[in-house]
């Protein structure tokens, strides 16, 4: 694990040579504030739901979005103020595009516990994430991971940046401090 690199958050996200192609997603948790879903309701960025067919609106405004972000975006920026640190989301980056991710992604939503009951996975909650990846053995992040390249999040302190990275089946954490954090 590398640590005590400061990065601000757009560097973390937008790394400085990454292949060409590469974007950067945010997987949201509307149900964690009422704010998100009328923010990726108002965006033009790509984006869309993870849960499929025709939602009743309370489902919508608790649903997890997909959301293509630019550096330079309102909402990239309203995200990042207002959400990093209250786990409304993890980010990834891929060099797929946003249905291919959307499917990938879409089949993780639910899994069986040991008894058989089937449960919601909301790994797309940076608490979650973030203990469920390092338990992972090599198949499961391969398959975890598919087309995405890494995931970005807050870590437990607010201030951390955690990167989690497949390299052939094994998980590199890279954690490092929000340059704002560390003033």
């Amino acid at each position: 694990m590398m640590t005590g690199e400061q990065l601000d958050i757009i560097d973390a996200l937008w790394r400085p040579g990454q292949p060409a192609g590469t974007a950067v997603f945010v997987i949201l948790d509307s149900a964690r504030d009422k704010r998100i879903y009328g923010a990726v309701d108002g965006t033009r960025l790509p984006k869309d739901c993870l849960y499929s067919g025709d939602l009743p609106w309370q489902m919508q405004m608790t649903a997890p979005y997909l959301v293509q972000l630019e550096p330079q975006d309102r909402f990239t920026e309203y995200l990042l103020a207002n959400g990093w640190g209250d786990c409304w989301g993890v980010f990834l980056r891929t060099e797929t595009g946003i249905r291919q991710l959307r499917k990938h992604l879409r089949q993780f939503l639910r899994v069986r516990d040991e008894a058989g009951h089937r449960l919601i996975f909301r790994y797309y909650d940076p608490r979650v994430l973030r203990v469920y990846l390092p338990t992972c053995t090599a198949e499961e992040i391969e398959t975890f991971y598919g087309p995405v390249k890494s995931f970005v999040m807050e870590g437990e302190n607010p201030g951390e940046i955690l990167e989690f990275r497949n390299q052939n089946g094994r998980l590199i954490t890279r954690k490092a401090v929000m340059a704002s954090a560390a003033r």
